[in-house]
């Protein structure tokens, strides 16, 4: 029953979460909703067993001296001063509020803007008019963003008496091919998560279980 009990369970969940949407059936949406109160409690132990996970990753590291080991020390600092904190301040003027605002969201619009070198670099590297769908993805991408910025508004104008709008053809980019684009993406998306939920519910698919054979 070690592999067979979550399987089952997986089953049962599964087959009652489906049911559900298309019964109205009180039975049916008290159990749906006590599920999803028992999803709450089960991501809170997701969060106690993420916190162990780091706390051990990084304890091993430092007893081994592994690369940059030094680093941990801050870490496990930072992870038990924003605990202590939230737990001994409860006020909105606290420590805690102050952390996160002067240290987690400076640390996190540094992370996003670090991001925005490494988009460059992919941008430039994509859009290079090797091809001809290469080509279409550089014009493309081009009036998209001078579209998007202030300066695309004084480049618009009249060729040969027609009226060319930058921001226009931008707006139909984004909302006509790269709008059908990113349905058919969606719709790709949405057939491998019924797909997998299938599999799941059938017990074709044991992963979530450690096997991988």
């Amino acid at each position: 029953m070690k592999r067979q009990g979550p399987i089952i369970l997986a089953f049962a969940i599964g087959m009652l979460m489906l049911i559900q949407f298309f019964t109205p059936a009180a039975f049916f949406k008290e159990a749906y909703n006590t599920i999803l109160d028992w999803k709450q409690v089960v991501l809170g132990f997701t969060f106690i067993l993420g916190t162990w996970s780091l706390i051990r990753y990084h304890y091993i590291k430092i007893n081994r001296k592994r690369e940059n080991w030094q680093y941990s020390y801050v870490t496990l600092a930072g992870l038990a001063i924003t605990v202590l904190a939230a737990l001994i301040w409860k006020t909105a003027e606290g420590p805690y509020p102050w952390l996160f605002n002067n240290v987690q969201v400076p640390m996190q619009s540094t992370m996003f803007s670090l991001l925005a070198f490494f988009v460059a670099s992919a941008s430039y590297r994509a859009f290079r008019a090797r091809t001809f769908h290469a080509t279409l993805l550089l014009i493309a991408g081009a009036l998209v963003m001078l579209g998007r910025v202030p300066i695309g508004s004084y480049l618009s104008g009249s060729i040969f008496g027609v009226k060319i709008s930058l921001v226009a053809i931008s707006d139909w980019v984004l909302n006509v091919p790269n709008a059908a684009a990113k349905r058919g993406i969606m719709i790709g998306v949405g057939l491998g998560m019924t797909a997998t939920a299938i599999k799941i519910i059938l017990g074709i698919e044991q992963t979530y279980l450690g096997k991988t054979d």
